[in-house]
């Protein structure tokens, strides 16, 4: 099964899927990550790129795409050219779950990429895809206004195993450019707080959480 999770900044996917995309690994699916901006500056992306491929190495990421877009400035850009890139990334794939940012973060960039993700996996173009979901991003989603807007309501959870919350913070850590002390929501301690609380909502020890964008079910032998 391939599965994909789009990222507006590196990092983010780590802080939203990252114990999700060690397990998915682990059972032998194959996991990419397409990041859609790398940095300010050219010095910053590729040092950021860096930490984003050892990252993805501990969370046994297959590929990891970067397209390389202006960052804090997604909003600017022309809306065909953001779908366009997005898309093509999308289609080389052909995911089966696809995990996307929460469009009501905090940050523009994430609404951005949100918007552009949900162009390129439209049932119509991409039909393999079983499950698509929203994840949180820590210092984003709940930073915002309060608002139903941008409220995010998990209704899905993914329980982590031990080994996968720990190759989490593992990959977390190399992304030494954005680890925070605590009490910031981007420290290791904040990380392992969020994945237990998800988890004892749902009688685990340790969890992610996403909202349901879109799930099908297909039987065998419907017409």
């Amino acid at each position: 099964m391939r599965v994909l999770v789009i990222a507006p900044h590196n990092d983010d996917e780590t802080l939203g899927v990252g114990g999700a995309m060690a397990m998915y690994a682990r059972k032998g699916h194959e996991v990419y990550v397409c990041e859609a901006t790398s940095g300010p500056d050219q010095g910053m992306a590729d040092k950021i790129k860096a930490e984003a491929l050892k990252a993805h190495a501990i969370l046994g990421v297959k590929e990891t795409i970067f397209l390389d877009l202006p960052v804090v400035a997604l909003g600017d850009m022309e809306t065909a050219e953001l779908n366009e890139a997005v898309a093509r990334a999308v289609s080389r794939i052909r995911p089966e779950i696809a995990f996307i940012p929460h469009r009501g973060d905090l940050h523009g960039d994430h609404k951005e990429t949100a918007g552009a993700a949900m162009v390129a996996l439209r049932p119509i173009e991409q039909p393999q895809l079983k499950a698509l979901y929203a994840y949180e991003t820590l210092s984003e989603t709940e930073w915002n206004t309060p608002s139903a807007d941008n409220a995010f309501l998990p209704n899905h959870w993914i329980a982590l195993g031990e080994e996968d919350l720990k190759k989490k913070l593992e990959a977390f850590c190399c992304y030494q450019t954005q680890v925070r002390p605590f009490p910031h929501p981007r420290s290791p301690e904040a990380v392992t707080a969020l994945a237990r609380l998800r988890g004892s909502t749902v009688g685990e020890c340790a969890a992610e959480s996403f909202m349901v964008l879109r799930q099908v079910e297909r039987g065998q032998g419907d017409v």
